[in-house]
């Protein structure tokens, strides 16, 4: 007799409903400064150098996890820069751990996900660099 494991066939109808359900549409907090060294981040007019620059970062570290246009491991960040401030986005980058401890997006974004965004250990410069490549990414939308 061939009986399947109730608990594992729970498992995966819920599963295979979240993942073709829609993501709700995030919140969006340009107040909250995110845990971590940056406290404060001057933008001016998009530098396309540092856009590429942050371009190639982003596909070499990031890709793996985020799809722009689409979720994936990780939330899809298109449209990062409307919903999240500059500060909270470099802080996420530099310090991912901490952020999904103590601050209240990242937490709820770890609930969602279930997977600890990868400490890449790149530079305060390097996170400047994607952040430039998300705002030029939102500014073609």
């Amino acid at each position: 007799m061939n009986k399947k494991n109730p608990v594992i066939v729970m498992f995966l109808i819920i599963f295979t409903l979240l993942c073709k359900g829609e993501a709700p549409a995030p919140k969006v907090d340009l107040d909250n400064k995110g845990v971590g060294e940056i406290k404060s981040v001057a933008l001016g007019q998009i530098d396309p150098a540092l856009a590429k620059s942050g371009e190639a970062l982003f596909t070499s570290k990031c890709i793996v996890c985020h799809q722009m246009g689409k979720r994936h491991i990780g939330p899809d960040l298109t449209g990062i820069t409307k919903i999240r401030s500059p500060e909270w986005t470099m802080n996420m980058i530099l310090n991912p751990e901490e952020m999904t401890k103590k601050d209240p997006v990242a937490i709820d974004l770890l609930k969602e996900y279930v997977t600890q965004m990868t400490f890449q250990n790149l530079t305060e410069a390097e996170a400047r660099s994607i952040l430039e490549y998300f705002r030029e990414f939102d500014s073609r939308k």
